[in-house]
């Protein structure tokens, strides 16, 4: 479509005609939703919004808007971070909104996984999975968000230490192809090397090789006992150092190991208007450990206490406090949860997704420090996250006192710079919430050329028109 003007008649009719009405939305206000991202960074202009209820009517969308050379977004709950799910700024595409596919199809206890479609929120998935007693071990802050999202992105979260990535806990997928095709791949097998493992290459591409229509996922027990502790050291080296103490005396127990710095705190405490300092001194820095088990032999406990303990005894930790109720638990993970909370609602806080080696965050994190300071030197880094995997997000606050909106001036300087750092020490600039439309400036200068070269071939032999999320992961087609 040259001008985006409106949606093509002959195809508005035949949407209308296969959907309904109601499945076809078309008036601005009805379309505003679906076309900004959920940080508000950018607005873009669909055609209109298409919602299916059925993979078969997914597939018949796919079919229309290929004979139509219209291009499709596909979207899920829309929390993405990097503009992956936002339409172009030219009205050139639908956005093809996966949220009527809410059908959980299957349980099975036997073989512990679940069919779910890509509509279905990941609160929602969790919670069926933990109405039978299994848990779905794919947890992060977005729980508004899609299955189907969490597969196009191969989503993280706290539980990666234990679990993996979202990748680790999908045994199969349904897919609508390029050409309207549906590919059944929902096959639960855990062990198939009958040729090439062809879910792969839809799990964190991004909605630019085919639409994933429902999942087949992993499930695990149901924790039954839970030892949660945050813990208080003077730097990130002895932070590293705890965590080795503590995977040495507990295991594969250790579920989640979550780095806390001061400045986030900070933020979190003026968030709430209130102060409730964890411990009596103030400490740079802070570790929050949890450990999970499935059986009611394990004294994790005594496991958890005894590891710290030993910290506190080698200089490794400074204090700790342990939960002793569920209560406290929830205190504990509140001050975690809530940094993370009140950085999304700071204006010109800017967000990054950065992963390096475990044993290079350090390293990392003084490096990009300094770089922040020699862009915007009183800005205010809020290194935190997932300790136990090397995705630690190095988000900064603009200066006290000033102008948030005009922080963002900043960005592009400051995002480069510790990009730059973490590709330097062998790590990523997208370690859970891939790379959009805004990151892909910076794919290009930092990835390399024969893996983009590999990116692109993809694109060209499974969406050969290019019509799948165009301008996403790879930028504008050659």
């Amino acid at each position: 479509m040259a001008d985006g003007a409106a949606l093509p008649e002959t195809l508005c009719r035949e949407l209308r005609r296969d959907l309904g009405d109601d499945g076809v939305l078309t008036d601005p206000a009805d379309r505003a939703g679906y076309e900004t991202d959920l940080l508000h960074t950018r607005t873009g202009r669909a055609l209109a919004i298409v919602r299916p209820r059925s993979t078969s009517e997914v597939a018949t969308v796919v079919r229309s808007c290929a004979e139509a050379g219209v291009a499709i977004v596909p979207q899920g709950g829309n929390t993405g971070f990097c503009q992956g799910a936002t339409p172009p700024d030219d009205g050139s595409a639908i956005v093809l909104s996966l949220e009527r596919l809410r059908a959980i199809r299957a349980v099975d206890l036997a073989g512990s996984t679940m069919v779910v479609e890509a509509g279905v929120s990941l609160a929602d998935a969790r919670a069926e999975a933990a109405s039978h007693g299994r848990l779905l071990a794919i947890h992060h802050g977005g729980l508004s968000s899609t299955i189907g999202g969490n597969v196009s992105t191969n989503a993280g979260g706290n539980n990666v230490l234990r679990y993996g990535m979202a990748r680790s806990q999908i045994l199969g997928l349904e897919v609508v192809l390029a050409d309207g095709q549906i590919w059944n791949g929902l096959g639960a097998l855990a062990k198939d090397n009958a040729g090439t493992d062809l879910k792969q290459l839809f799990i964190g591409t991004e909605g630019t090789l085919g639409i994933v229509t429902a999942a087949t996922l992993r499930l695990f027990p149901a924790a039954t006992r839970s030892a949660t502790a945050l813990i208080a050291v003077s730097s990130v080296p002895a932070a590293l150092a705890l965590l080795t103490r503590l995977q040495a005396a507990a295991g594969d127990a250790i579920t989640a190991a979550e780095l806390i710095p001061r400045t986030g705190l900070d933020l979190h405490f003026a968030h709430i208007g209130r102060t409730r300092e964890p411990f009596e001194a103030v400490h740079p820095w802070q570790v929050l450990v949890e450990l999970t088990a499935a059986s009611r032999f394990f004294d994790l406990d005594a496991a958890l206490e005894a590891a710290v303990g030993a910290a506190l005894e080698a200089g490794e930790a400074l204090d700790a406090v342990q939960a002793t109720s569920e209560a406290q638990r929830a205190s504990l993970w509140a001050l975690r949860e809530g940094l993370a909370v009140a950085q999304v609602r700071t204006p010109g806080n800017l967000k990054n997704d950065t992963s390096v080696p475990v044993a290079s965050i350090p390293r990392f994190i003084e490096r990009a420090t300094r770089a922040v300071a020699g862009v915007a030197p009183r800005a205010v880094p809020i290194p935190f996250g997932h300790l136990g995997d090397g995705n630690i997000p190095f988000n900064v606050n603009p200066p006290p006192g000033s102008d948030g909106i005009a922080f963002k001036t900043h960005w592009p300087e400051l995002a480069a710079s510790i990009d730059a750092v973490a590709g330097a020490l062998g790590g990523s600039i997208a370690a859970e919430h891939g790379l959009g439309r805004s990151k892909v400036g910076a794919a290009a200068r930092l990835k390399p050329a024969l893996d983009l070269d590999l990116m692109r071939r993809l694109k060209r032999a499974l969406d050969p028109e290019g019509r799948f999320n165009p301008g996403v992961m790879l930028g504008p087609e050659d």
